[in-house]
């Protein structure tokens, strides 16, 4: 993915009211940009962040700038501390997840011949990120969460709070499962500091335990990690899923 025209740079001031952001730029001054994520942005809001964001040409825009990439400090338990760029728009991660399976980077979804987004299913009404269909394949349904908490030391982790949404999806996939389809879920990992990604069970132990329950139940958990840049997000290379974190 692109962008077009490349991202430009400022330094985050605070992040407020969940969709919005103030930004000064290079020059002094400052502006107000979209915040297109809602969750908690635990370890990537920081005021005195570099940020990146992208422009929007739709005149009717209120605000044509989005926030895309933040830089973010992560310690490490020796006490080093680096930094890593973490893409924020949860919004890139589906068109990053078509884009890889399209190309095939995502090699567990290659074979089918039709992508059907946003369906329909299960007995709690969610709607799935992707439904793939193939003759001869049983049909496989994909749900895509975005991950940018980096905790160091190689670690991601998910959720970044309390996510019943996220627990109900969890819920559906195994029902998937149990009706004899394929169900995965797909850990789009936005961060450069993230090596491995396990649940995060100090911020939601209900998350935690419902994952490795749908693993045992044979629900399919997989991450793949983005390229970050001003000039474009592109998924690169799978990264291994721990069931529970160990440090």
């Amino acid at each position: 993915m692109k962008f077009t025209p490349a991202c430009q740079q400022g330094v985050l001031i605070k992040r407020y009211k969940r969709f919005l952001a103030d930004i000064e730029l290079a020059d002094g001054s400052q502006i107000t940009i979209h915040c297109p994520n809602t969750g908690s942005m635990k370890n990537c809001c920081q005021p005195g962040s570099k940020v990146w964001f992208s422009t929007s040409n739709q005149a009717k825009r209120k605000y044509p700038h989005t926030w895309e990439i933040v830089e973010t400090p992560i310690t490490h338990q020796d006490g080093k501390v680096d930094h890593y760029l973490a893409g924020i728009n949860t919004g890139r991660a589906n068109h990053l997840v078509r884009e890889a399976i399209d190309k095939g980077v995502i090699t567990e979804l290659q074979g089918y011949s039709e992508i059907n987004k946003e369906v329909r299913y299960g007995k709690e009404n969610s709607r799935i990120d992707f439904l793939l269909k193939g003759e001869g394949l049983a049909d496989c349904y994909v749900e895509v969460k975005n991950v940018t908490l980096a905790i160091g030391d190689g670690w991601g982790i998910f959720p970044d709070a309390v996510t019943a949404r996220g627990a109900k999806h969890i819920r559906e996939l195994m029902e998937m499962v149990e009706a004899g389809h394929r169900a995965v879920l797909l850990f789009c990992v936005q961060h450069h500091g993230i090596e491995k990604v396990a649940p995060a069970d100090a911020i939601d132990p209900t998350y935690g335990e419902l994952l490795r329950e749908a693993i045992k139940a044979g629900v399919e958990v997989i991450a793949y990690q983005a390229d970050l840049s001003a000039e474009q997000i592109e998924l690169v290379k799978s990264l291994p899923v721990i069931e529970r974190l160990t440090q």
